[in-house]
């Protein structure tokens, strides 16, 4: 065995799992790029779908779409029937489109 894995297991071990934790970021990169986007979104669309689709209260359809990630931005616009939301650094909007089509994101 060699003389520095035995004399420093824990290092070894963790520069590994270092490696390890760093090789699979590698491979998800396209998934984790597109996870902020994905917060605001779904925040938006939701929200839409619960207030517009659905004609429930402001109060609980904010608690509806509540998430352990806080966004940082949120508008509701009753008269346009349109919801914008930001969340980190990206920000995405929904609008009702109709009774029988429901909210539609915006890109």
């Amino acid at each position: 065995m060699n003389p520095f894995v035995r004399r420093r297991p824990f290092r070894v071990l963790l520069l590994v799992l270092l490696l390890a934790v760093f090789g699979w970021g590698w491979h998800e990169r396209v998934a984790l790029w597109a996870f902020p986007d994905i917060i605001s979104a779904y925040t938006a669309k939701e929200y839409c779908s619960c207030r517009y689709v659905m004609n429930n209260a402001a109060e609980y359809c904010h608690g509806y779409v509540k998430q352990w990630l806080p966004t940082s931005g949120f508008t509701d616009d009753p008269v346009s029937k349109r919801v914008t939301v930001s969340g980190m650094g990206r920000s995405n909007s929904a609008v009702w489109v109709g009774e029988h089509q429901g909210c539609r994101l915006n890109p």
